[in-house]
């Protein structure tokens, strides 16, 4: 499995990196940046010590000439440039970006009529495993109960509400037969009025370096329960991508979820 990885400079980016480097299934063929600076043309392991001979590129289809793969948790404009070179290429890809508009969205939808394609706001385990448990309160708790998201990430997150929190909401609102498009509210200011029952609403928290904090609550009269799930740090993130490349070795075309890659029903 010939792997490439997009934004090799970051934080992410390197994670996976030596990831791919210590999997024994796996080959590191490109290194890919778009920011300008010494960092191009340095070794992709030098931040472990290691030397790897695939040096950090912004030439992208002298990578995705070389590979079956490409791990993308970048920015949504970034990602999508790699999506058309994936296209180009026949290159497979697992997306991690968040902060998608629904144009965007409906481009992801389309090149993966091409190419196998799997886009998830989290490739974390535990956290797909805690949606499953978020549908089942939500079936369970649709009357009687106020429904509210919090989320909480870094200072240097630039979207908000989280991909995961919106992916919680949508799942949430799919369970309750509604669409989250016509009951979410996400921000409250002023003299709002009561809140209204069939609402799900949304807060963020920006600071410090929080990798990543979700809970759901269902607040009843005399009552709340929490889901609650908390990243204490990316390796989550990290080995759910590789476990999502190894899946879609398996297939030329078709966009999947980290349900798929699961198997969760």
């Amino acid at each position: 499995m010939r792997i490439a990885v997009a934004g090799a400079t970051g934080r992410m980016g390197r994670m996976l990196i030596e990831a791919v480097l210590n999997a024994d299934d796996a080959t590191l063929v490109g290194a890919l940046s778009k920011e300008r600076g010494s960092a191009l043309g340095q070794d992709a392991g030098a931040f472990i010590g290691k030397t790897t001979g695939v040096v950090i590129t912004d030439d992208v289809d002298a990578v995705l000439a070389l590979s079956d793969v490409l791990l993308d948790f970048t920015r949504p404009q970034g990602t999508l440039a790699y999506l058309k070179a994936a296209q180009r290429h026949g290159v497979k890809m697992v997306i991690g970006t968040t902060g998608f508009d629904a144009a965007q969205l409906d481009l992801i939808t389309e090149a993966s009529k091409s190419i196998a394609v799997m886009f998830a706001s989290s490739t974390s385990a535990s956290l797909n495993v805690t949606l499953q448990l978020i549908a089942l309160a939500a079936r369970n708790f649709s009357e009687g109960y106020d429904i509210e998201v919090v989320e909480a990430h870094h200072r240097y997150k630039v979207d908000a509400p989280s991909g995961t929190a919106l992916t919680i909401g949508e799942t949430i609102a799919d369970a309750l037969g509604r669409k989250l498009a016509d009951c979410a509210v996400y921000a409250r200011e002023g003299a709002t009025g009561e809140r209204a029952p069939s609402t799900i609403g949304f807060s963020s928290i920006r600071g410090g370096d929080i990798v990543g904090e979700h809970t759901v609550l269902f607040i009843g009269d005399g009552e709340r329960i929490e889901i609650t799930h908390k990243t204490l740090n990316r390796s989550p993130y990290v080995s759910g991508a590789l476990r999502a490349a190894r899946y879609l070795m398996g297939f030329d075309a078709g966009l999947f979820d980290m349900h798929d890659v699961l198997r969760l029903p």
